[in-house]
Formats: structure tokens, C-alpha cells, sequence
């Protein structure tokens, strides 16, 4: 069938760009900071609630496969503005910059006639809160920010603000609704919450008190666990991003689990809030809403927490897509949707040609039953100094299986049968015996059968990387 029967069928109609009288759609992105994907009332959690979240999702549509292509902040970031990979924007750490040329979807929306708002975190090149291209209106501040007063940046001018930190971004990002009378709008809230150090809002301090910590059964220290794992990842578990010594061993695993949900608690209020704004000047219905985390984040699984590595809750992440008038209410996809996505889906929804430069593709294409969806994405973690304790990471993951392809260190690679093995428990090349010998770790597959399999996934994490071209170590980014 062709791309625009479909469209005519689905109940996905083509994300129209002109609404009643000629008008654009509006766009709202909100980002959470290190949002595990199933934190959240309506997936399940035993006692979080979320009710902003819950109602996003049941007037919208949930992204059930939903992941990242880096999980670290900067690099997800910069994948989810430019819809590119990390190999190839170029933002390979936290301390890397976005090229400032770089085509992002407000860039190329702003081009077009729409007034444009980032608020919240950049965090892309450590220090810096200037005012980045592509934005009409800028709301920012350094780095990860505090929680609490924070120094935020305003079009360029610095000041101490009272308060608290996800408080204010809701307050300012509905006060560019409100003041955005005439021009179509793309507004980017990019919450610092729920990022460590987790200090909730006081009116949350309190809650879940009571509430019995989970441990996923592979937290525990037991022989079982590690059975056929790499090295590095038992070895990981006494350092910071371990469950033995997490966060430097200042705050215990329950407690830092608490304060994460309380901390979650202010920006699924926010959430709540922003429809109550567009609601108020009747654009909910119309108004394009995406909200994602930008990686996922462990708790305990594996003895880690944070992300960086390719585990699924890592690489998992929340996305949902709220536009009743255009996609309809209460819907589940279940197609592998992702980080690069977010720039070629807004575009799209505002009628706007996507650029050539874009690896993602338009989630209306999922949406709306076009054939030829992906089946497999090309997963990467490039070692960072501050952090030696994960190695890097080049991996595919399929429908089927997570292939992880340890680089720079001499371990086990690890494949995983996740529609199996959802909890990752048995790594198909734990058997792989690591020698001295000097030699591939692929020659040291024995398994006929594994090293088919391993040969084609080889293979296909190629192909990626060559139909997505890299700027080569040499020209990624400016460090600071």
C-alpha cells in the first residue's frame, strides 16, 4: 500500500500542519531528566503516582518501546534536536558543545514562522547557559543548575531566582503560552528533575515515607547473577554508580529511590499544569504534546544504578504523544520508537520538510500504519574520563535480542534473548572463554550457531553506521 492510502486510512491522518482558519499547530516538548520508563502510575509502579502523566497518556497515545540511542544526557539531547545519532552530531560527552550550525528542529521551525522557547536545562557544553541558535525566547542556566534559588539566564541577562527550579520552568513555560498570542509556537521544557542530587519540592519531602523499596532480583551479590557477565560489571557495583557505593557512599539505596520520587512528583505536576494552560486557551486538543525522558535510569539491576550502559532500563525511556484532535485518546503503540525521532515528528507535524541530515524518522509514520518501520536501532556509549568504571559500548538491539559490544576492554560481550530474557539474567556468550590469545573476542565463539548470529549482527551495526556517516574522532564538537 502507499504511503498516502495509508494515511488516509489509519487513524492517524498525516499530522495536517494547517488547522481551522489557517492556523498552524503548535508544538510543546517536555523532557524529564533520567526518567525511567516504567516510573510512572499508569505503567504499573506499585505506588508512585503520576497523575499529570497518567493523563497525558490516557488522552494520548503511549510510546510502549520507546529508547534512546546514547543514554547520557548531552548526547541524547543533542539526538533528540538534531534527529541524528551521537556518532554523527558529534556530542560524545557532557562536555561536548552542539555545533552551532547544527540544523535542529527549532532551528528549522524558527525559519518557518515560529516563535520558538527553550526553558530549562541545555546542559550541552558543561558550563555554558548562552542563548543558543534557533530560539526566540531562552530560559536556561549552567550546567546540571541547583534545585533550589537557582541563577537562571534570561535572553542573555543573569539573575538569582527564588524558588524552586522545576516550579519556575513550569511558571515561565506557561508564561510564554499565554504571551504567544499570534504566531504559532514550538515551546522545549527541559526540566532538570528528576537528575541526583534528588531534592524534592517541600511539599513533597514527606511522601511515600512508608512505601517498601523494590529490588530487582539481580541487585543481589550472588554468583548466580554474575554467572557468564563481564568483569567490569561486577567490579562496578563498589563504585559510585553501584549500589555499594553509590553516590560516593553519601545517601542509601532506599532513601536516594525515595528522593527520586519525590523529586518526580513537582514535574509530573508540571506536566498537569501545562495542559491546564493550553486547555484554558483552548489549544489542548490541537497542540502537539511530546513528553520523553532522555535516558532511562537503573535501580539496582545488575548491582547499578544510573545509565550509560546498554541494560534495558537504561536505554528505555517514557515517551508520550498527546494530541486528541489528531491521534486520538488512550492508544498504545508498540513499535521501537526513539530519541532521534523527536525531530523529524515535529516537523512533520508542523508541515515543515525534514531535512536529509536526520536519522529518525516521523512517529506519525508508526502512528499511522506506514509499512517499512524499523526493526532494530544501533545503540553507542563512548567512554568518559569521569566515569572509567563503564566501558564503551557500540550494540544493536532488535525486536529480539540486545547485542552489546564492549570496546577498549578485554571482557565478555554480552547478547541477550530479551523477548526471553526480558530481565537480561542469561547472556548467551557467557561461555565465551576470554584468553590471552591474541585474537578477536569473535574468534573465540565456538558456537557455530552464536557466531552466525553474532557475524549478522556485525554486520547490520555496519550497515547503520555507514548509512549514518560519523565526523570521526578528530572533529567531535569543541570540549570544554
Amino acid at each position: 500500500m502507499k504511503r498516502r492510502d495509508v494515511l488516509k486510512s489509519a487513524a492517524v491522518v498525516g499530522a495536517p500542519a494547517v488547522l481551522s482558519q489557517g492556523r498552524k499547530r503548535n508544538l510543546v516538548f517536555i523532557l524529564c531528566d533520567d526518567h525511567r520508563f516504567d516510573m510512572m502510575g499508569f505503567r504499573g509502579h506499585p505506588w508512585l503516582n503520576t497523575p499529570g502523566l497518567d493523563r497525558l497518556a490516557q488522552g494520548g497515545v503511549v510510546l510502549e518501546n520507546a529508547f534512546c540511542t546514547t543514554a547520557l544526557c548531552s548526547p541524547s539531547r543533542a539526538s533528540i534536536l538534531t534527529g541524528q545519532y551521537a556518532h554523527t552530531h558529534g556530542v560524545i560527552d557532557n562536555p561536548y558543545r552542539l555545533d552551532p550550525g547544527a540544523l535542529t528542529f527549532p532551528r528549522v521551525l524558527q525559519g518557518h514562522g515560529y516563535r520558538t522557547a527553550f526553558i530549562g536545562k541545555w546542559h550541552m557544553g558543561g558550563g555554558s547557559d548562552e542563548p543558543q541558535p534557533g530560539f526566540s525566547h531562552w530560559v536556561s542556566f549552567r550546567g546540571q543548575g541547583t534545585y533550589l534559588d537557582p541563577e537562571m539566564n534570561f535572553n542573555g541577562q543573569r539573575r538569582k531566582v527564588k524558588g524552586y527550579m522545576t516550579d519556575i520552568l513550569t511558571e515561565e513555560a506557561a508564561r510564554f503560552v499565554r504571551n504567544t498570542t499570534t504566531e504559532p509556537f514550538c515551546l522545549y521544557l527541559s526540566h532538570k528533575g528528576v537528575h541526583s542530587e534528588f531534592i524534592p519540592a517541600d511539599r513533597y519531602k514527606h511522601r511515600y515515607s512508608d512505601a517498601p523499596i523494590p529490588r530487582p532480583k539481580s541487585m543481589a551479590n550472588t554468583e548466580e547473577n554474575y554467572h557468564g557477565k563481564p568483569d567490569w560489571l561486577r567490579r562496578a557495583r563498589s563504585s559510585c554508580l553501584g549500589v555499594d557505593g553509590m553516590y560516593d557512599r553519601r545517601v542509601s539505596f532506599d532513601n536516594a529511590y525515595r528522593g527520586y520520587c519525590r523529586t518526580l512528583m513537582a514535574v509530573d505536576e508540571s506536566v498537569g499544569r501545562m495542559m491546564d494552560e493550553l486547555e484554558s486557551r483552548s489549544l489542548l486538543e490541537d497542540t502537539l504534546i511530546v513528553y520523553m525522558g532522555d535516558n532511562g535510569f537503573l535501580w539496582g539491576e545488575h548491582g547499578l544504578i544510573d545509565k550509560r550502559c546498554m541494560y534495558e532500563p537504561s536505554i528505555r525511556v517514557p515517551m508520550i504523544a498527546h494530541c486528541p484532535g489528531l491521534l486520538g485518546r488512550g492508544r498504545r503503540a508498540s513499535g521501537m520508537a526513539l530519541n532521534i525521532d523527536i525531530c523529524p515528528t515535529m516537523l512533520h507535524a508542523a508541515g515543515v520538510p525534514v531535512p536529509s541530515t536526520v536519522h529518525g524518522r516521523s512517529l506519525f509514520d508508526l502512528l499511522g500504519g506506514v509499512g517499512g518501520w524499523r526493526k532494530e536501532f544501533l545503540y553507542e556509549y563512548f567512554w568518559a574520563r569521569n566515569f572509567p568504571q563503564i566501558p564503551a559500548v557500540t550494540g544493536l538491539r532488535t525486536e529480539q535480542h540486545s547485542y552489546m559490544q564492549y570496546q577498549g576492554v578485554w571482557d565478555v560481550d554480552e547478547l541477550y534473548d530479551v523477548g526471553k530474557d526480558p530481565d537480561q539474567q542469561n547472556n548467551l556468550l557467557g561461555g565465551v572463554r576470554i584468553t590471552t590469545e591474541c585474537t578477536a573476542k569473535f574468534n573465540l565463539i565456538r558456537d557455530p550457531e552464536l557466531k552466525v548470529m553474532v557475524t549478522d549482527f556485525n554486520n547490520r551495526i555496519r550497515r547503520i553506521q555507514e548509512q549514518t556517516p560519523s565526523r570521526g574522532m578528530w572533529g567531535l564538537g569543541e570540549r570544554l
